[in-house]
């Protein structure tokens, strides 16, 4: 590659440099996409058995290496360090299931009757292109990476330049086991995902990512009648009904689904909606489990569980999120403690901050923090809860929280979600069956489950009608069947 040089700095130690990648130019975006057209003709033509075998075996791979592209990861992003290893084996998993539901899932289906012969048939599309985000650099990819391959697409895979390292060793294990080109990367910034989403020779997009460029690479995708899956943002809602349960691993597991990877996840908790009544109990109880499970340091080091925040311009929109509620009259709780070996001035760090008394026009409140900060609001009726939680154009994920689990899912079909939890929120509340996606601005197309895979094929139809069939009459055939 001959663009410009990508450096990329440690967040959580800005004087230490990771590494660096080089973008990739137009030109050289038109040489990948052609390599990948000339590789998926070969791929598509293996046994879906075959191809599910190679999957497997590139999941192995990443199993075996989980420990240094786990500490790549932790450097590159700021997660911690036992976060990038879960993420890394999930991702495994995520292969393998993949590999596991392929046969069933685009086997041809047959149907044989009074009315005709119906061949139904899965293909894949060719090339897709996966634009994936800096924040779970690797399950991000490999959702759209497990399915299409196994379905027989090709992949180019464009990272963020602020996670570029452990994606593109992953790619380099999983394409050890298919023809050259099959799957492959190119790395660099807005100029390479335009050039690779706008390309002719890609047939597909699937991207995660932030609502701004999401609405810039649907644009470019819109412009090629090119077909897009795009999850976005969030700003989701977790309502406490007056039940809900405020055990110390209840709280916990809610602080968690707060400030994983410090808040900067599309489907963390944004906004907590409480029972005026137990609000103050609601604020002990959080406050008290906050303390005993966040710390904030260095990603590598031993019982450190928030890490910094991905840039600088990002620590300095989350502060003045927080300054903006506070001069309107709210009050900042700052939560948890702090790693007495981290040097918290050489990188990204905020202190994680619960903020009470905003309100729902503050900026907290109505946009994605994306940072280590959440809003707790009163509500006097669960018909107020849900109207205020539906409020806004992102419609990701949110949580109802009760004792009653009828009454709970009761809620959770009334909120403006593409995945509602029950009594838990974020990663603790995902299935590899369950399908994930957005309503509203928060995008469209699903991944996991079986939707997930099936995104990445089209349904192609052979069809003999019954009247036309050999040894048919064709007489009474319609113009319109029924």
């Amino acid at each position: 590659m001959t663009g410009a040089i990508i450096e990329r700095e440690n967040p959580a130690r800005n004087d230490e440099l990771v590494g660096n990648v080089v973008a990739a130019t137009p030109a050289e975006v038109d040489l990948v996409v052609a390599n990948a057209r000339k590789a998926q003709p070969e791929w598509a033509a293996l046994d879906v058995d075959s191809r599910a075998t190679a999957v497997r075996t590139g999941a192995e791979r990443i199993v075996a290496e989980v420990d240094t592209l786990a500490e790549l990861m932790a450097r590159e992003t700021g997660k911690v360090l036992g976060d990038c290893r879960g993420e890394l084996l999930f991702s495994a998993a995520v292969l393998r299931w993949a590999a596991d539901r392929a046969p069933e899932l685009l086997a041809d289906h047959v149907i044989d009757d009074e009315a005709g012969r119906l061949l139904l048939r899965r293909r894949p599309y060719g090339v897709v292109a996966a634009v994936t985000p800096w924040n779970a650099p690797v399950i991000l990819a490999v959702l759209k990476l497990g399915p299409a391959l196994v379905a027989g697409n090709a992949v180019v895979v464009k990272p963020s330049p602020f996670a570029p390292f452990a994606i593109a060793r992953v790619v380099e294990l999983l394409g050890g086991w298919m023809p050259e080109g099959t799957v492959q990367v190119v790395q660099g910034e807005a100029e390479t995902a335009t050039a690779l989403v706008g390309h002719r020779g890609v047939d597909r997009v699937a991207f995660t990512g932030g609502e701004n460029a999401g609405r810039a690479l649907a644009s470019i995708a819109g412009q090629a009648l090119t077909p897009a899956l795009m999850e976005l943002g969030g700003n989701d809602p977790a309502i406490l009904l007056e039940d809900a349960d405020l055990t110390p691993e209840a709280m916990e597991r809610l602080v968690m689904a707060s400030f994983a990877t410090s808040g900067q996840v599309c489907m963390a908790v944004k906004r907590l909606l409480v029972p005026r009544r137990r609000y103050d109990e609601v604020v002990d109880a959080y406050r008290a489990a906050a303390d005993r499970v966040l710390r904030v340091g260095d990603p590598l080091f031993e019982g450190v569980t928030l890490g910094p925040v991905v840039t600088a311009a990002s620590a300095s929109r989350v502060r003045g999120l927080v300054e903006d509620a506070v001069a309107s009259g709210a009050e900042a709780l700052v939560l948890g403690g702090t790693d007495a070996h981290t040097d918290l001035g050489r990188g990204h760090f905020l202190r994680p901050t619960l903020v009470l008394g905003a309100s729902d026009a503050d900026r907290l409140v109505a946009e994605e923090q994306f940072g280590p900060t959440v809003p707790l609001l009163a509500y006097d009726t669960v018909d107020e809860a849900v109207a205020r939680a539906n409020a806004g154009d992102l419609g990701l994920g949110a949580s109802v929280w009760s004792a009653d689990e009828d009454r709970a899912f009761a809620v959770a079909t009334r909120l403006e979600a593409g995945f509602t939890f029950v009594n838990t929120h974020n990663r603790t509340g995902m299935a590899l069956r369950a399908p994930f996606g957005g309503i509203k601005r928060s995008g469209w197309g699903r991944e996991y489950g079986d939707e997930g895979l099936l995104e990445h094929t089209q349904t192609c139809v052979v069809h003999a009608p019954g009247a036309f069939r050999p040894g048919g009459s064709g007489l009474g055939a319609s113009a319109y069947p029924v």
